[in-house]
């Protein structure tokens, strides 16, 4: 049993654990904010816009209650138990996840940008093969520590080009 406890508390202490449990919590944070802005900022605004409309009581009776209809907010169709198509808590909801989804995207997007910015061009190579035996020599070596050939040099951009003379890798014939 005390094996089991142990597991359980080496597995709650990791750091991803710690990390999900906090994000979790910031995220049960925002999702308060998220509902304040679109119940007390959006909702007004937009209800305003298309001629003074509250969201939060549009709402369809599909069969009326004990005591009969009009209802002027949907709390009144609730409490007189009436069974209502609730179209402006869905709107609610719809406004809800739409600002979630872009601001996550936002996050996201800021976290890739981040990465791509993080990313450090690769590092010269230091070795490369023996175009003779295929060895991994140093990339500054002048000879082949394998089979001792001796190694072309990279060409220099300014550097004279002499045809003259027999590529060093071949004998030149003269003994």
């Amino acid at each position: 049993m005390a094996k089991f406890f142990q597991e359980f508390r080496e597995f709650a202490v990791k750091g991803n654990v710690i990390d999900m449990a906090v994000g979790i919590i910031i995220g049960g944070a925002f999702t308060l904010i998220v509902q304040s802005l679109v119940a007390d900022v959006m909702n007004p605004l937009i209800g305003l816009l298309v001629g003074g409309v509250d969201f939060s009581n549009l709402f369809v009776v599909l069969r009326p209650g004990t005591v009969a209809g009009p209802y002027t907010t949907l709390a009144d169709a609730q409490a007189a138990g009436a069974v209502t198509l609730n179209l402006g808590l869905f709107l609610n909801a719809v406004v809800s996840f739409t600002i979630v989804a872009f601001v996550v995207f936002l996050l996201v997007r800021t976290i890739n940008r981040l990465k791509r910015e993080e990313a450090v061009s690769p590092a010269s190579p230091t070795e490369k093969p023996c175009p003779y035996c295929l060895m991994v020599v140093p990339i500054k070596a002048t000879r082949c520590g394998h089979c001792t050939a001796t190694l072309p040099q990279p060409a220099v951009a300014e550097a004279p080009i002499d045809n003259t003379s027999t590529p060093q890798h071949m004998p030149s014939g003269k003994s």
